[in-house]
């Protein structure tokens, strides 16, 4: 478990941090402890033509179908799609935003990371 210096409960030395990085690491933690519930992949209005000739949808200027709400996403490394009702949509549409937050706070904890790790002076002895 890190430690607020950033170190490590276990075998690891601790990283020594900047103020700056210390603080930046706090806002990361606050924030991460606000986020909840979160829903990956992404959400798409579509519209679309159906196989009947004699549909509007195939006129010229044509109707299209929709709009469909559709959610996109990975399982088992297989793309999943389910259409999603405007009800749905609007419920889940804060676990999509939760999940956009994750993944950014996640990178901005990665580059604190690697901007600490970069900064010991153990490397300089090589």
């Amino acid at each position: 478990m890190a430690t607020p210096s950033g170190g490590s409960s276990g075998k690891l030395r601790p990283v020594r941090l900047t103020a700056r990085q210390a603080r930046a690491l706090e806002r990361i933690h606050a924030e991460l402890q606000e986020i909840g519930l979160c829903l990956p992949g992404s959400v798409v209005l579509r519209t679309g033509r159906c196989g009947k000739t004699a549909c509007s949808c195939r006129a010229d200027p044509p109707r299209l179908h929709g709009p469909f709400r559709s959610w996109t996403r990975k399982v088992a490394n297989k793309t999943v799609t389910r259409l999603l009702s405007e009800e749905q949509l609007a419920d889940y549409q804060v676990l999509f935003d939760n999940h956009r937050r994750l993944k950014a706070l996640v990178r901005e904890l990665e580059e604190l990371s690697l901007s600490a790790v970069e900064s010991d002076p153990r490397w300089r002895r090589h």
